[in-house]
């Protein structure tokens, strides 16, 4: 009966699967004209290509359409009409046909499962890696939606990294999705074109591709935004109408004024895109009639030197406003941008902007690096080289960034960092120029001339004047970097610097001290806590040796020896424990234990505390070892030490509140410390000044420190009350050790409006 029922559903499938494939069929011719128009109006806009090129490009059609056969986008239509129109923005900056070919099949990896095997077998290696940098990560298992999108753009960056038309490919493919969002649904829409504005635009205006960044921006803010988009349309409608004769009138004074001069120019309208013109209001609060320079002009010249002489000519016509002049043109933007911007008072009163240029500088302007391939055949034979040449600066920071994070999410955080559209230029003190992003500081300026000179800075002087390393850079400045070679990166750095390479590197700097400080605390650790247990640490050289760390690197599930060592200094597994495995594994080759060395591993512990070893404090611990900044313990205090989970060791005083509670929770993660007899540097605590309110207190309770040789890091004077006698000072001063800080206090007493000193302890 069963059988007879499935092989019911069987019949019924088949008949249903062969309606399917004639429904199909009669719908495939249909849609076949359709797709040969469609390659064939692309075919004419390859027309720069080769008669070779031409067959290879037809061939990846081809292939593309095959592998998508039976797939439709969204809105109903064939799925290959999506890489014809990839590949028609392509062929408009006239890339080469690997490029043409990697855009018509950059979806057939993820969506048909091709392989690169396949692709590189009919069409090459170049096409096939410019296909695979375009591929999404779907295959492989993330923890979130956000963690598979941050490295699948981590992919497609570096790949874009070897070669600059991955970028260009994916452009061209996020534009075309951006036009046809409409049958997308609202949460999808919303969600793509976020991540087209904070993303994609911003790296095209990065790469100089500005006339796809304003589209990409103003299809985002259609999307997003799609009232205000059509509030603010309708009011440059609206002005357009009222300024079209002052606009007319203004070209045409301008042809007349360059004809009589016997200049050929070009005299363009332009106007600003509505999302511009919303940021200018959002940013600056002002409303749309207060928005002056809705309209403005272009000019485009013969040569280089007419830029300027057409600069003049226009001052001579209308009046420049002050300090409204850039040259782009003898400091290029990082993107390569080249252009005079000058803004000139009209006949009306209002202000005009005049961007003057030449074909070449507009061309690129307009499409970048794209626009170095536009012109091949044009008397520019190394266009690839170039368009990489202008990106290099932005591609090597990618790299360099690449290189100092793991992390996924961490390295889109960087790249966001770095896709600032605002720039600042300044200066080394050999007059070299570098492109900042707004609100960069002089740390910023020494990550970008080398990681060394900012690993090692200490201090910066600007046009000749020492400031602080925080300071914000401006256009012009002389930046002069002072480093010494024992410096190294300060963590509150973090909390200035702009650029996504000074980030990584402090960042990447700070993980790999405090590994390589847990790494060696742990083996101190480790060593001390199997002395307990009568035995030594086993060395490396014989083999048996390394079998017995193999097994004990298996048992614990790390995956090296100094991961181990490193999750022990953070706390992450118990020395003792660890230590008592080795010991069986010692035992087991028959190693015994020693009597020496287990008397010096018992009078290392103390029976009140279940914990491993002794570990001496000196200073030189780094980020591995805190004091508890609740009891600020110094050299002659009687400490303890936490073992915190991935935290490291923190050290308390016995009469620790804290301390104790952690104690009583955890006593298995307390183990003994002790401080060195010459510790390397001071250590900070608290004290407790209670005075009387008067003029010049503050002053009489910081010489009184000073006087005892001690530094104050930090003073809290909490509310102060005009109506009280008495004010209660909370000082943090920097002492060598408990004499120091007993000094301290008998000079503080002595002062004049003092009346108690305490230290404070919670």
């Amino acid at each position: 009966m069963v059988a007879r029922i499935s092989t019911a559903f069987r019949d019924v499938r088949a008949l249903a699967a062969a309606a399917a494939r004639s429904l199909a069929g009669a719908g495939r011719s249909a849609e076949r004209t359709a797709e040969v128009t469609s390659f064939a109006a692309l075919a004419d806009r390859l027309s720069y290509l080769s008669a070779a090129d031409l067959r290879r490009v037809r061939d990846a059609y081809r292939f593309a359409d095959e592998a998508h056969l039976g797939q439709f986008r969204v809105s109903g239509e064939p799925y290959i009409t999506h890489p014809i129109a990839v590949a028609g923005l392509c062929a408009d900056w006239r890339l080469d046909a690997q490029a043409i070919m990697a855009a018509l099949m950059h979806d057939s990896m993820e969506d048909c499962g091709i392989t690169k095997a396949q692709l590189i077998e009919r069409f090459g290696a170049p096409t096939a890696d410019l296909v695979d940098g375009l591929t999404k990560l779907d295959k492989l298992q993330f923890s979130t939606r956000e963690e598979g999108q941050a490295e699948s753009f981590r992919k497609m960056l570096l790949a874009m990294a070897r070669d600059v038309r991955v970028i260009l490919i994916k452009l061209s493919d996020r534009l075309h999705n951006m036009r046809t969002m409409d049958a997308m649904a609202a949460d999808k829409r919303a969600r793509i074109a976020r991540e087209t504005l904070d993303i994609y635009a911003p790296i095209a205006h990065r790469l100089g591709l500005n006339q796809i960044y304003r589209e990409l921006q103003e299809l985002s803010f259609q999307l997003l935004r799609p009232w205000r988009h059509a509030a603010l349309a309708k009011a440059v409608d609206k002005a357009r109408g009222h300024r079209r004769d002052v606009v007319e009138r203004i070209q045409r004074e301008v042809e007349q004024t360059f004809a009589k001069h016997k200049q050929t120019v070009g005299v363009y309208g332009r106007e600003k895109t509505l999302f511009s013109i919303y940021r200018k209001m959002r940013d600056k609060h002002l409303s749309f009639a207060q928005v002056s320079d809705i309209f403005g002009f272009r000019i485009v010249v013969e040569n280089l030197s007419d830029c300027y002489l057409a600069l003049g000519i226009l001052h001579q016509l209308y009046k420049p406003m002050p300090g409204r002049f850039k040259d782009y043109i003898a400091i290029p933007k990082a993107n390569g941008y080249q252009s005079l911007h000058t803004t000139l008072v009209s006949p009306l009163g209002t202000a005009i902007e005049f961007q003057i240029r030449t074909e070449r500088m507009h061309a690129v302007a307009e499409s970048g690096i794209a626009a170095h391939w536009m012109y091949k055949g044009k008397g520019d034979d190394n266009h690839g080289q170039e368009a990489q040449r202008l990106g290099a600066m932005w591609l090597q920071s990618l790299m360099d960034i690449q290189h100092d994070t793991d992390d996924s999410g961490e390295f889109l955080e960087h790249v966001r960092i770095d896709l600032f559209p605002d720039a600042v230029y300044v200066f080394t003190p050999m007059s070299k120029i570098l492109a900042l992003p707004r609100g960069a500081t002089p740390v910023d300026f020494a990550y970008a001339i080398h990681s060394d000179v900012g690993d090692h800075c200490v201090a910066c002087r600007i046009n000749g004047e020492p400031v602080a390393l925080r300071t914000e850079l401006h256009s012009g400045d002389v930046v002069e970097i002072i480093s010494t070679p024992n410096a190294k990166p300060n963590p509150a750095w973090l909390n200035f610097v702009r650029t996504g390479r000074a980030r990584s590197r402090i960042r990447h700097y700070l993980k790999t001290m405090e590994q390589e400080e847990s790494q060696e605390l742990g083996v101190k650790m480790l060593a001390q806590a199997l002395r307990a247990e009568g035995l030594t640490l086993p060395g490396d050289d014989a083999a048996d040796a390394q079998a017995i760390w193999q097994q004990l690197i298996r048992w614990s599930g790390n995956r090296s020896r100094d991961e181990l060592m490193t999750d022990i200094g953070l706390g992450r597994k118990i020395a003792s424990i660890v230590a008592k495995r080795l010991a069986a594994l010692l035992t087991e080759r028959g190693d015994k234990p020693d009597a020496v060395t287990l008397t010096l591993g018992r009078f290392a512990t103390d029976d009140s505390l279940p914990t491993q070893a002794l570990v001496v404090i000196d200073g030189t611990e780094g980020a591995t070892v805190q004091l508890g900044s609740c009891c600020r313990p110094i050299p002659g205090d009687a400490v303890v030490g936490h073992l915190g989970r991935g935290e490291g060791l923190v050290v308390h005083t016995t009469d620790c509140a804290v301390g104790k509670r952690l104690l009583e929770r955890d006593a298995d993660s307390f183990m003994q410390v002790d401080w060195s007899e010459q510790p390397s540097r001071s250590f900070e605590t608290g004290v407790s000044v209670l005075v009387h309110s008067g003029k010049g207190v503050l002053a009489q309770v910081a010489q009184a420190v000073a006087a005892a040789e001690a530094d104050i890091t930090h003073i809290d004077m909490g509310e102060a009350d005009a109506s009280e006698q008495t004010t209660e000072l909370k000082l943090i001063v920097a002492v060598r050790d408990r004499l120091h800080l007993a000094d301290v206090m008998r000079k503080l007493r002595r002062a004049q409006p003092v009346q108690k000193v305490a230290r404070i302890k919670p």
